[in-house]
């Protein structure tokens, strides 16, 4: 009897060895990548048939801000995420201690100066409101484009970590407002003209063709600010990587982003 309930025990527990390990299987399969929701959620969405084709599900979890995406990549609940520029994830990776890498650029969105209370630079008043992103590397990028409408000039040195503090001439006065760049667009009513990111600017309706001007593909801001797939240092040779890497740079993305977003998402590969 003693043999029997012995042989039991060993089989039950066998079982569930093989149901455990079979579960784990079933999820290693899955890749949990973060991202905004306009456009990297949806460009994401492009990818999940290709994916799966590849032995791969994937599941996309959605950010309203710039900031936990990171921080959920740093702890391991993500994979992956999809929603920033290099310049962001370096200043991200020196002011938060994380460890994070860029693994493919995928597209840019061009920024655009967008018309509030005024309708173009030539009727912008002494002392108008000018709202830009808050935080560094977007700031920088939306004064350089500011720059380049000769309304103020940046010192030679400020680079893609400009500030208002490196404004060293500003014939009109103009007020420049530091928005959360998530804000921006809805702050629109209240200033005079706003610099807005491209997935916000098509987050809430806008357009690079609405906007007054908008950043020349040859641009530092097209250049530079490419946004990327970025993973934790010692990911970057992972398949499910790989696999997600190739799915984004497929022709089957790259028509859909050319298709959808006409000229608002720009694909780099």
């Amino acid at each position: 009897m003693k043999k029997i309930v012995s042989l039991f025990v060993a089989l039950t527990l066998s079982a569930a060895v093989l149901a455990g390990c079979r579960a784990k299987d079933e999820n290693a399969g899955e890749i949990v990548v973060g991202a905004s929701t306009t456009p990297h959620a949806e460009i994401l969405e492009q990818t999940k048939e290709i994916l799966k084709k590849a032995g791969y599900e994937l599941k996309i979890v959605e950010y309203s801000d710039y900031v936990q995406p990171n921080l959920a990549l740093d702890s391991g609940d993500l994979d992956a995420n999809f929603f920033q520029h290099q310049p962001y994830l370096d200043k991200f990776n020196e002011d938060h201690k994380t460890d994070l890498t860029s693994v493919a650029t995928i597209h840019y969105e061009p920024f655009g100066l967008y018309a509030g209370k005024t309708k173009s630079v030539e009727e912008l008043a002494d002392g108008a409101q000018i709202a830009v992103p808050n935080d560094t590397t977007n700031e920088a990028r939306a004064l350089m484009l500011l720059e380049t409408q000769g309304l103020i000039t940046l010192a030679e040195d400020a680079g893609i970590n400009a500030t208002i503090n490196d404004i060293v001439d500003n014939p009109k006065g103009l007020d420049i407002v530091e928005i959360e760049a998530a804000q921006l667009a809805r702050s629109l009513q209240d200033v005079d003209m706003a610099v807005i990111n491209g997935n916000y600017a098509i987050q809430d309706g806008l357009n690079p063709s609405d906007a007054i001007v908008v950043e020349d593909k040859e641009s530092v801001g097209a250049v530079t600010f490419g946004n990327v797939i970025a993973v934790r240092v010692g990911d970057e040779d992972r398949k499910e990587i790989k696999a997600l890497v190739d799915a984004l740079m497929s022709d089957e993305v790259k028509q859909y982003i050319n298709d959808t977003y006409q000229g608002a998402v720009v694909p780099l590969f």
